[in-house]
């Protein structure tokens, strides 16, 4: 069930409606523990306020990105470096209104990083790129940290694997071999505090899609023990220890597979007992075992996936299905609820896939469309040409942009007044001189 699109129809829906209820200042936030900490440098840090996420003035934004992957990978480096150049793709993204983007990466990178043992990578061409020349796998990333700042862009981490291994995202858990759970958690503080004082680098995604089935061995569960398979137990974990070191980035906790029915407990390894979803989409859980965060709650945002037929024929594409069906049966229990009761905002931090002309181009219309009537944050699933279950938004040469996805996928982009809104309160989207993009001070006032 994992990475997920040739034609788009004129959308009937785009973000100028929403805009409307972006532009409100919202109310000013008043929370002591905040206070109490010195603040990071920077003033684009975030937070939030019921279903909102706001800035620090309490004025609502909208995160609309993509995801780039390649430092979860053996590569350890964005994916198409061997032929593409960064500042230009990054130039690209901004440009075409995407203002976040989701770096999946290892924890085994991390570590390596941790302790002094970054090396260059092999996939880097330097003639396309001849300002990484020489420059390790962690320089290649601060570099891009340096470019997404000068066109506007911000940035989150996800936790994507264990190892660093282009298949790793199929393993369930978040340790794996010499990789512990503490492991884990010292890889997050460390990256945190590195970054701390840099307000490009604004939310952490703890862990990529937790996963399991009843019966598997290891598989991540959701319920309120301290056990090491408890996701929610090592989000809150993890994000506590990651605002201790920086109370002012967003922590992204996702969702499990699976989740019992009423009646039953984790202890059963009949199928028929559970509620079945997406690899990260189940969060059911949250219901009654809210993740707590304690005096920085406000920092909490939780982060479903969600994917079409075309990567698996759920249950729920058969037959006959629509919008209505899908929220009714699928969003509004896994997830939707929470963003209905008000109870945190969203972040579908994966979705996407290819343009079938048919059931996989319905069901993203129609995500995208409760996305944006919604106001709910997403990334894109994905950049990368080279999702084998979804392509991207680039071609194979890493230069052409696929125009029809991109047609699908541009009303869910934060857009004013006929241009793209970022999230930097100084730089415009797309940079400086952009004449496309908007500063959030360009939106709201200085």
């Amino acid at each position: 069930m994992r990475k997920r699109l040739a034609r788009a129809t004129a959308a009937a829906v785009t973000a100028t409606a929403l805009l409307m209820t972006l532009s409100g200042t919202g109310s000013a936030q008043a929370v002591g523990a905040r206070d109490a900490v010195a603040p990071a440098a920077g003033t684009d840090w975030l937070h939030t306020e019921g279903n909102r996420i706001v800035d620090e003035q309490g004025q609502r934004v909208w995160l609309t990105g993509a995801n780039w992957f390649g430092f979860n990978a053996t590569e350890r480096v964005f994916h198409g470096l061997w032929s593409a150049n960064l500042d230009t793709v990054t130039r690209q993204m901004a440009e075409r209104g995407i203002n976040i983007v989701r770096v999946p990466i290892s924890t085994q990178l991390l570590l390596e990083w941790k302790n002094g043992r970054a090396a260059p990578s092999s996939a880097v061409n330097t003639w396309a790129n001849p300002e990484l020349e020489g420059l390790t796998t962690l320089g290649v990333f601060d570099a891009f940290l340096g470019v997404a700042e000068k066109y506007g862009i911000k940035v989150m981490l996800d936790v994507h694997s264990a190892e660093a291994d282009n298949s790793g995202h199929i393993h369930p858990v978040w340790w794996k071999g010499t990789i512990t759970t503490e492991q884990f958690y010292s890889a997050w503080e460390w990256v945190t505090a590195r970054y701390r004082a840099n307000d490009t680098l604004v939310a952490m995604d703890v862990k990529n899609e937790p996963h399991g089935k009843q019966s598997d061995s290891p598989r991540a569960k959701w319920d309120g023990s301290t056990d090491q398979d408890n996701f929610k137990y090592t989000c809150e974990t993890a994000g506590k220890r990651i605002l201790a070191v920086n109370p002012h980035v967003l922590v992204m906790c996702e969702g499990v597979e699976i989740y019992p029915k009423d009646g039953t407990d984790w202890s059963s390894t009949s199928a028929a007992d559970y509620h079945g979803m997406w690899w990260g989409g189940n969060l059911r859980g949250a219901k009654d075992h809210p993740v707590d965060l304690g005096a920085q709650q406000d920092q909490l945002v939780y982060s479903p996936h969600d994917y079409g037929p075309l990567v698996y024929q759920q249950p729920w594409f058969e037959g006959e299905w629509d919008r209505t069906t899908l929220e009714r049966d699928v969003w509004d229990p896994n997830w939707l609820y929470l963003h209905k009761d008000g109870t945190a905002p969203l972040f579908v931090g994966e979705w996407g896939g290819h343009l079938d002309g048919g059931p996989n181009e319905k069901w993203m219309t129609a995500l995208r469309d409760l996305m944006v009537e919604n106001g709910i944050h997403h990334t894109f699933w994905c950049l990368n040409p080279n999702s084998g279950d979804t392509g991207g938004l680039l071609g194979y040469d890493w230069a052409t942009w696929d125009e029809a996805k991109y047609a699908v996928l541009k009303p869910a982009l934060w857009q004013s007044g006929g241009k793209f809104v970022g999230l930097d309160h100084e730089v415009r989207l797309g940079g400086a001189g952009s004449t496309t993009g908007l500063s959030l001070n360009d939106l709201y006032g200085g």
